[in-house]
């Protein structure tokens, strides 16, 4: 069963992620530090370069997660690997979800997790490699986590397009033209695939959204005068 929370009346954001994550990981069988964990889990996605891919970002992860954890066979897992998938965020790098499979292991490991859920966990976060779902298309687990990692972009159209200026300010080092090429190759994938969503839950609900979202910012991409975007500092 879930180890799911929602964040309390009194607390902050980050604390109620901080005391929800700890549950998580003591749950997982970390029997070293699982709150100190939970404190530096949360403590990455709070790096200044994350305009999208921050704490936000993993709330509203596990607030979806909240909703719909039955679809999946292993929900503890599923959670966990939702609190590392971004654990690693460099908008330079083409690795991230490697590089943050690799360090939940050797977290969990080292907090004194089974090393079998350690792996376990290492192979979800591998699942949010988005270039690579159909591989993973036979784990329902795998598949409700790329789901709710790819939610955002069956939001409402306001949360959309707040979504795509802040992966823009994430990759604000990249020239415009750039940009628009690398970012509309990317929603075009996502457009071109037979189904955006692997979970019937999640593709009923999101589906058609999605695609309007994305044929509108694909539009906007290579149709329209660029946007202005902030000057901060992977793949668009």
């Amino acid at each position: 069963m879930s180890t799911r929370r929602g964040a309390g009346a009194d607390g902050s954001v980050r604390d109620a992620l901080r005391e929800r994550l700890g549950r998580v990981f003591d749950a997982l069988g970390c029997e070293l530090g699982a709150y100190e964990l939970a404190i530096a889990v949360v403590a990455a996605y709070e790096e200044p370069h994350r305009c999208y891919h921050g704490v936000a970002h993993l709330a509203a992860c596990l607030a979806l997660f909240d909703e719909v954890w039955r679809s999946a066979p292993h929900p503890i897992e599923v959670e966990a690997a939702l609190a590392f998938h971004d654990l690693v965020y460099d908008p330079r790098a083409l690795d991230n979800e490697k590089r943050s499979a690799e360090r939940a292991k050797a977290a969990l490991v080292a907090h004194e997790a089974p090393e079998n859920v350690a792996a376990r966990i290492a192979e979800l976060v591998l699942a949010t490699a988005h270039d690579h779902v159909e591989d993973r298309a036979e784990d329902p687990d795998a598949a409700l986590l790329v789901d709710i990692d790819l939610a955002i972009l069956g939001a409402p159209e306001r949360d959309f397009e707040a979504f795509e200026r802040g992966v823009r300010e994430e990759y604000a080092w990249v020239d415009e033209p750039d940009y628009r090429r690398a970012r509309a190759r990317v929603l075009r994938a996502f457009l071109a695939r037979p189904h955006i969503y692997r979970t019937p839950a999640i593709r009923d609900r999101l589906e058609a959204g999605a695609r309007e979202n994305l044929e509108r910012a694909l539009t906007a991409l290579v149709g329209e005068e660029p946007r202005c975007v902030t000057s901060r500092g992977g793949r668009p």
